[in-house]
């Protein structure tokens, strides 16, 4: 008499469970990380911020490997770095990295405005016009965070109008990346968010006129970057009056 062989099969409840169960992961593993960068990119997680890997398991309620891999995530994009035997921390750029991302930006802001030049629609030119007015509003009437915020949008969406997601995201994370040079050795603080020179270089996009637009977004670029330190001791300098501030 033939013996029959039993199969394991896996009910569809089972696997559609599981998938399930993967893709909410998933989900939370992205909240996780858009959490953590806003808060890096918005100052609130200074660069050495030690990253506590239980309190954000319990706050969003998952497993300490997904918070792991939002986590390595983020220190692919240099936003976070781990370190051996003691955790991981929000990343503090060195000098070096510091000049080769202000040189980065610099060069991918005038390329991008090459592509706007030639690519933007009308529409897409007012709404930029729209979110100077935006900056302007803020300028008077908002408070420090709103200001950082509304500025660095302005560089991101102009990005999106050039039309090339690939290089909108390079941007986005040099960007990110530089509010972490910004918060480390920032030595000079403005009160303003580069509107004047972000509604200039609109007008001159909506001239046609490249070589303007780009002697404006160089001359925006160099203000921002002078309003840094970029000396050895001078991060170390910063964190220390940090902490004076907060605790006297």
């Amino acid at each position: 008499m033939r013996k029959t062989r039993r199969q394991s099969v896996k009910t569809p409840s089972a696997s559609i469970g599981a998938a399930d169960s993967a893709d909410n992961n998933d989900d939370v593993s992205e909240r996780i990380r858009a959490t953590l960068a806003a808060a890096i990119g918005e100052g609130a997680l200074k660069p050495g911020t030690k990253i506590l890997e239980e309190a954000i398991a319990e706050h969003f309620g998952v497993s300490r490997t997904v918070v792991r891999g939002a986590l390595g995530v983020l220190e692919s994009d240099h936003l976070l770095e781990r370190k051996r035997n003691r955790g991981t921390f929000v990343a503090e750029p060195s000098i070096a990295q510091a000049k080769n991302l202000f040189e980065a930006r610099r060069k991918l802001e005038g390329l991008l405005l090459e592509l706007v030049i030639a690519r933007a629609t009308a529409e897409q030119l007012d709404a930029l016009q729209k979110l100077t007015d935006e900056e302007e509003h803020i300028h008077h009437h908002g408070d420090e965070k709103s200001k950082t915020v509304l500025s660095g949008k302005f560089h991101i969406v102009l990005a999106e109008t050039a039309g090339n997601p690939v290089l909108t995201e390079m941007l986005s994370k040099i960007v990110a990346r530089l509010s972490l040079v910004m918060s480390l050795y920032e030595e000079e603080r403005k009160d303003d968010c580069g509107a004047d020179h972000h509604r200039m270089i609109v007008a001159a996009l909506k001239a046609k006129d490249l070589a303007k637009a780009k002697q404006l977004m160089d001359h925006h670029l160099a203000d921002i970057e002078g309003r840094v330190r970029l000396t050895e001791g001078h991060g170390d300098r910063h964190t220390f009056l940090a902490v004076l501030e907060n605790f006297s």
